[in-house]
């Protein structure tokens, strides 16, 4: 966190000055604006939502206890001493000559040594502050981590994730503080996630290259963004791009028609009591999905290959809903025509009934669901429901209404009955460069969003 945190806190106390209302009032409506984005990628709530203000108690407890173990002194205000932890810097392998004074740690002559860093603040004009043993003031920038932490988790705990940025000096910091108050203290796995830049380049206010969630999901779906950020490892930068988000938005598409296509078939047969086994072909396919899952999961979250590997479960539900609709035309036909035998031809495998398709169906769909759902991939609402949403945005960014799209095939229709298909051609193409596909059917042509060519 340094000295970049250290003005964020500054501009929100002065923002909450300059409006007339507390900092916990500003801060809590920020939070809530949060929650909202992140309920909306479809991130589930932690259990525990600390806030600093209501566990000062359990900060002035800890510094306490680090002052008792001769790890912190007190000159105004509490800083930890770095030459009393010799362990120091064994999280991120910094040499501490490379600090340069004043760029991450600010100079201060109260320090012993200049990484020195502050536990408990004494109190400024203007600034919130808290009793304490050592004088009005608050919590330092790192503290409140490991006390919130502790108090809740215990001085042991498996997980501790955060930005790549965090590394030094705040999970130092942390790691530091913890462990000179309680020796125990340990955390079996640090997980750090890369940063987001926008077209290879680091964001940032001053290249106006800056974006917010709100803004994204008013052109793409909020599962297209979760999605567009799965596919890049955690610990990678994810590199932001209108064309990696509609790649993105193109893929949760496929998945969810396919699955919608699917339902649709499988709804008229759900009821009924099929006890044939799923085929051997699609019953491996599943095995092997659910098996590849679980070893990219357990291999430090390999997401990326995870996203991947739907696309052979997703082209096999395809296969069989085309057989499956050819096998019902057949049998119709064969019915209608009152056949009595039907006609054998020599194949290296038998040939599949109608239920076989549906067994496999249902177990196809049942796997790429239950994998979906654990990725936070699974729509809130309908499969309809989602399709029309991934519709609505993509008419949003070619910047065209149904009514003029509409408009667009029907002159396409009537070029093509005119044999002008050079006209037909231009129309498909126009509307291909602004991420509309056609496609034409035997009840008519249809469109669906699509990467732009």
């Amino acid at each position: 966190m340094g000295e970049w945190f250290m003005e964020l806190i500054l501009k929100i106390i002065d923002r909450a000055n300059k409006a007339g209302e507390t900092v916990t009032s500003l801060s809590t409506r920020f939070i809530n604006e949060f929650l909202i984005d992140m309920a909306k990628l479809q991130c589930l709530p932690p259990t525990c939502e600390p806030r600093v203000t209501e566990h000062i108690e359990h900060i002035i407890d800890l510094i306490a206890e680090i002052i008792k173990n001769d790890k912190a002194y007190v000159d105004g205000d509490v800083f930890f001493s770095i030459d009393s932890f010799p362990e120091y810097n064994s999280l991120s392998g910094r040499n501490l000559d490379d600090n340069r004074p004043g760029s991450r740690v600010a100079v201060d002559p109260r320090k012993r040594n200049r990484n020195d860093f502050a536990l408990w603040k004494a109190a400024k004009e203007g600034e919130p502050f808290w009793e304490s043993p050592w004088g009005r003031g608050r919590p330092g920038w790192h503290i409140e981590c490991s006390a919130m932490s502790a108090h809740y988790l215990g001085h042991v705990f498996d997980i501790h994730g955060g930005g790549k940025d965090l590394i030094f000096p705040h999970h130092e910091n942390e790691l530091a503080q913890s462990r000179a108050a309680y020796p125990d203290s340990e955390v079996k796995c640090w997980m750090h996630n890369g940063f987001v830049n926008k077209d290879d380049e680091k964001m940032s206010k001053s290249l106006n290259n800056f974006f917010s969630i709100r803004e994204i999901i008013t052109l793409y779906h909020p599962l297209a963004l979760r999605f567009f950020l799965m596919r890049t490892h955690y610990k990678s930068d994810v590199n932001h791009s209108d064309k990696a988000l509609e790649i993105a938005s193109d893929r949760v598409y496929y998945i969810y028609q396919t699955l919608h296509d699917c339902d649709e078939v499988l709804s008229l047969y759900r009821e009924e009591n099929i006890s044939v086994p799923v085929p051997d072909e699609e019953q491996k396919l599943v095995d092997e999905h659910h098996t590849a899952f679980l070893d990219s999961m357990s291999d430090d979250l390999r997401t990326t290959d995870v996203l991947d590997g739907f696309m052979g479960l997703l082209k096999a539900i395809n296969s069989n809903l085309n057989d499956f609709k050819k096998l019902q035309q057949k049998l119709e036909q064969q019915k209608k025509k009152q056949q009595q035998k039907k006609q054998q031809q020599k194949q290296q495998r038998p040939q599949k009934q109608p239920e076989d398709h549906i067994q496999a169906l249902i177990s196809l769909e049942a796997e790429i669901k239950n994998k979906l759902s654990i990725l936070g991939l699974m729509p809130p609402s309908s499969l309809v429901e989602v399709l029309k949403e991934l519709k609505e945005k993509a008419l949003k960014r070619a910047g065209l209404t149904e009514e003029t799209l509409r408009e667009q095939i029907e002159q396409r229709v009537a070029a093509r009955n005119n044999k002008q298909f050079d006209v037909s051609d231009q129309i498909r193409k126009q509307l291909a460069s602004k991420g509309i596909a056609l496609m034409d059917e035997p009840t008519g042509t249809v469109w669906r969003p699509c990467e732009r060519e």
